[in-house]
């Protein structure tokens, strides 16, 4: 058994320990999800969850309204995604250019 211990200590004692590298989790969205996200909280921001593309948010009265509002909008885009707010019926919009 004092064997045993002998093997187990100095095994353990010569085994080296790395750190853990940290992680680092990125989160992309969709349009929709960003403008559900903004039309539940009442808030017109950006989500940073675009994967790097260039976004334009906006608001309106209508669908097309809160389109046309958001920034950039003209360009190319690869998704649009639109909202209502239950509480102000007013419409959210992001647009993903490419």
């Amino acid at each position: 058994m004092k064997s045993l211990l002998l093997f187990l200590s100095i095994a353990l004692a010569s085994c080296t320990v790395q750190a853990a590298e940290s992680v680092t989790t990125i989160t992309i969205t969709t349009a929709q999800q960003d403008a559900e996200t903004m039309a539940r909280t009442g808030v017109l921001r950006h989500c940073r969850t675009a994967g790097g593309r260039l976004e334009g948010i906006g608001c309106g009265s209508s669908r097309e309204q809160a389109i046309r509002n958001c920034c950039y909008w003209g360009r190319p885009y690869i998704e649009i995604g639109v909202a209502r707010s239950i509480r102000t019926g007013r419409y959210f919009a992001v647009v993903r250019y490419k």
